[in-house]
């Protein structure tokens, strides 16, 4: 590597051990004499009360180590990675300009791609987006996917076909640019400043039964009563938080129109389709250095490769 990295970031599909794989690398770095601290890169985490669908790190688990970028948004706020890239980088610098070593620990993909690389994101129209909002109200998220479709196939097949919000972006900036959404996104091949990516993911059946495991726990640990607390916060007028996956099916459970056993089945195949398409998107970028997160010594390896790139 031609410059030590100013930052790590642990990237990968949801369920992976990012964070657990975080905390031990930063105890180990400050045995070495390097002070770290945890940016976080979980869109859904950046939400104040959305903790048990979010797998959000309580403030004991975290194990002294601090964590920026969690509960920075009311419920009823939007979630850009725009905003995100600004908010970050400023923490970064921040971090950095305190000889800190910003470790970043996420896995959605846009946020982490506008952050990690070089890239000015496309301006806005209010006046348009308006009117596309209003017709996603009027037509409903299907029937937008399909004109994004016709538009912009590719950029189409990126997005949920459920995910209004997203599918409404890129139909603006599809429109606003005259221009495939997806020659907009961050090129995931120019840093904005060195950094080190390491990627943890595993053989696809394990993760589909550890997520499918996941998505139990989190209904045995009271998500369906964690949405009921955040329904008079504005959690049903949210244009994000309300979709998140987990939410979504646990406010539709709590309105009787799903069983509990249909809100964690639906939860857990979308859970482990969004896996499939952090994977994908992650596969793309040639820096991120893979481990297994099922090797024993995966603790061992990736410090390896860390200590080796900072020159400890």
């Amino acid at each position: 590597m031609s410059e030590k990295p100013k930052f790590i970031s642990i990237v990968g599909p949801t369920g992976s051990g990012k964070s657990g794989l975080a905390l031990k690398l930063i105890h180990d770095l400050e045995a070495k004499g390097i002070k770290a601290e945890v940016v976080n890169a979980d869109a859904m985490q950046f939400y104040k009360g959305m903790d048990i669908g979010t797998a959000k790190l309580s403030v004991e688990e975290r194990e002294g180590i601090e964590h920026h970028l969690l509960d920075w948004l009311e419920i009823t706020e939007e979630s850009t990675a725009a905003n995100y890239q600004v908010k970050a980088r400023a923490k970064i610098d921040e971090l950095l300009a305190r000889e800190v070593l910003p470790v970043v620990v996420g896995g959605s993909m846009l946020y982490i791609a506008s952050l990690l690389n070089t890239f000015e994101f496309p301006g806005r129209d209010e006046d348009l987006r308006a009117d596309l909002e209003q017709e996603l109200v009027d037509k409903g998220p299907l029937h937008m996917h399909e004109k994004l479709t016709k538009l912009d196939p590719i950029a189409a097949s990126r997005i949920e076909p459920n995910n209004g919000r997203r599918t409404v972006r890129a139909l603006e900036i599809v429109l606003i640019t005259g221009e495939p959404f997806a020659a907009s996104l961050p090129d995931q091949f120019v840093s904005y400043i060195p950094n080190l990516q390491v990627g943890l993911n595993s053989d696809r059946e394990h993760l589909v039964q550890r997520l499918a495991q996941r998505v139990e726990l989190m209904w045995e640990k009271g998500l369906v009563d964690e949405v009921s607390s955040l329904i008079p916060l504005g959690l049903r007028s949210s244009k994000t938080s309300s979709q998140a996956i987990g939410y979504a099916q646990a406010l539709a459970q709590f309105d009787g129109d799903l069983s509990q056993q249909e809100a964690i089945d639906q939860t857990t195949q979308l859970t482990q389709r969004y896996a499939r398409r952090q994977m994908s998107w992650f596969r793309r970028d040639p820096r991120i250095n893979w481990f297994d997160y099922q090797d024993e010594n995966l603790v061992s390896d990736v410090e390896e490769l860390i200590f080796e790139a900072l020159e400890l």
